[in-house]
C-alpha cells in the first residue's frame, strides 16, 4: 500500500520541505494534516495551542495508541542544493528577518504519519482499537507538546495505552534504532539579557558595555561544566545566539544570549542554572551595574530526559525485525544529548509507556563515503546540509504503519 502511495507521499514531502514554518506558525502544515486526516475519516480537532492537530479514528474495542509527528522547521538557511530546497524567509515578532528550512526532518515526520494514516484507514478489518494521531507544533522550542496539553488536548482525545514517536537520523535508509531506557537528555532553553549603559564607541569609559559582559559570559559559562560539575556527569551548555547593537560605532545598552542546556541528572541541571546566574550577575557587578540592573534570565522551553519503556520498545523492535530483518534494527544504542518534548504529550497520564525510535534517512552511499573518511555521520541535524533521502519517505511510512498495526492488534 505504501509503495502504491509513494508518488503522492514524495510530492507531499517536497511541498512541505519547500514551504517550512517556524514554531507555532505551522498554519499551512497543520491545514495539510487536518484536511488529509479528515478526508481519511478521522475525527479532527485543529487549533490546539494555536496550530496543533489531534485526529482520532475509532475502530472497535482495543487499545488506544497515540502517534506524534512534529511539524515545525528551523531558522536556518538551507544549503543542500536540492531543486525543492527552501528559500523561505520570515519576519519574526522581534523584527528580525530569518531564513526558514526543515533541517531536522520534521517534514518527513509529517509525511510518514500521513502515509501511515492512509494504511490504517484502508485496513480497518485488520486492526481494532483507537488510533490517535498528533500533529504537534513547536518541538524545536521544546514548548509545543506541553502547550497542547495545557490547551485541553485530553478534552478531544482519549487517554492512550501507548505513545509512539519517530525521528529522522543521519544513518542509512533502512536502519531503525529501537532501544529501551533513557534515550535523550533533558533540556532547558533560556535567554540571558545583559543590561548596560550605551554610548559612543569612541568613548567607552562613559558606557557600561553589555557586549563585553555577554562576550565574557559565553566563555565563562564553559567553566561551570569544567570546574563545578563532576567529570562523570553529562552536561552541555551551548549559546546559540548573541544579539547586540546594530552599528559599528555605537555601544548598545543591552545584549542578549540565547542558551540551551542538556543534562540527565536534575542536580546537574540545578548546578548549570545556578552557575549561569552566578556568572552573569558577577560580570554585571564587575562592570558597574547596580542590583536593579542585573541580567534578566528568561526560562523558555523545558523537558526532562526522554525514557523509552523497555517492554514496549522491545515489542516494537521485534515486529520491525520480523519485517525488515534483524540487521536493520539496532536495539542497543547509547543515549544522546539531543532532546525532545514528545513524552510531555502524556500530560497527566505519566505512566503511559513510550516508544521513541530513530529512522535512518541518509543515502547509504553517502553514509558509507562519510564513514570511510572517518566521519560519524555525513551531516548532522540542524546543519544547512541535512538531507532526507527520498527513499526514506516510503521506508518511514512503512515503519510507522507496522508499529501502529502491531500495537492495535492486541486481541
Amino acid at each position: 500500500m505504501v509503495d502504491a502511495d509513494t508518488t503522492r507521499l514524495v510530492e507531499m514531502f517536497k511541498t512541505l520541505h519547500g514551504t517550512p514554518e517556524l514554531a507555532f506558525a505551522e498554519v499551512r502544515t497543520a491545514r495539510t494534516v487536518a484536511q488529509g486526516l479528515g478526508n481519511l475519516g478521522f475525527q479532527v480537532t485543529s487549533g490546539i495551542a494555536g496550530t496543533g492537530v489531534a485526529a482520532v479514528l475509532e475502530n472497535g474495542p482495543g487499545p488506544t495508541v497515540m502517534y506524534r509527528a512534529d511539524m515545525d522547521a528551523l531558522a536556518i538557511e538551507e544549503a543542500t542544493g536540492l531543486d525543492y530546497a527552501s528559500t523561505v524567509r520570515v519576519r519574526r515578532d522581534d523584527g528580525t528577518t530569518v531564513p526558514v528550512a526543515h533541517m531536522c526532518g520534521h517534514d518527513a515526520h509529517v509525511v510518514w504519519m500521513m502515509g501511515m494514516a492512509k494504511v490504517l484507514a484502508r485496513t480497518t478489518d485488520a486492526w481494532s482499537g483507537t488510533a490517535v494521531l498528533i500533529g504537534q507544533p513547536a518541538e524545536e522550542a521544546i514548548t509545543g507538546a506541553q502547550a497542547m496539553v495545557d490547551d485541553g488536548l485530553y478534552d478531544f482525545v482519549p487517554r492512550p495505552d501507548h505513545l509512539v514517536g519517530l525521528h529522522t537520523a543521519p544513518a542509512p535508509v533502512g536502519m531503525v534504532v529501537a532501544s529501551g531506557g533513557t534515550r535523550l537528555a533533558g533540556t532547558d532553553q533560556l535567554d540571558i539579557e545583559f543590561r548596560g549603559v550605551g554610548g559612543h564607541g569612541s568613548m567607552p569609559q562613559l558606557t557600561k558595555d553589555p557586549v563585553l559582559m555577554a562576550a565574557l559570559a559565553v566563555v565563562e559559562f564553559q567553566a561551570i561544566i569544567s570546574r563545578t560539575i563532576a567529570p562523570q556527569e553529562t552536561a552541555v551548555l551551548s549559546v546559540g545566539s548573541v544579539q547586540a547593537g546594530v552599528d559599528n560605532n555605537v555601544i548598545p545598552d543591552r545584549a542578549l544570549l540565547k542558551a540551551n542546556l542538556r543534562w540527565f541528572n536534575t542536580a546537574v541541571r540545578d548546578q548549570l542554572l545556578a552557575g549561569i546566574r552566578s556568572v552573569s550577575d558577577g560580570l554585571a557587578r564587575t562592570y558597574g551595574m547596580p542590583a536593579d540592573r542585573l541580567p534578566a534570565i528568561t526560562m523558555k522551553g523545558h523537558s526532562p530526559p526522554l525514557v523509552n519503556d523497555d517492554a514496549l520498545t522491545a515489542r516494537v523492535a521485534e515486529r520491525l525485525q520480523q519485517v525488515f530483518g534483524e540487521g536493520a534494527v539496532v536495539t542497543d544504542f547509547p543515549a544522546a544529548t539531543g532532546s525532545e518534548d514528545c513524552h510531555l504529550l502524556k500530560g497527566p497520564h505519566s505512566d503511559v509507556p513510550l516508544a521513541y525510535l530513530l529512522v535512518g534517512v541518509a543515502d547509504p552511499q553517502v553514509y558509507a563515503a562519510a564513514a570511510a573518511e572517518g566521519k560519524l555521520f555525513p551531516y548532522s541535524p540542524h546543519s544547512p546540509e541535512y538531507i532526507v533521502d527520498l527513499a526514506a519517505i516510503p521506508f518511514g511510512a512503512k515503519v510507522a504503519s507496522h508499529i501502529m498495526l502491531d500495537l492495535l492488534d492486541e486481541a
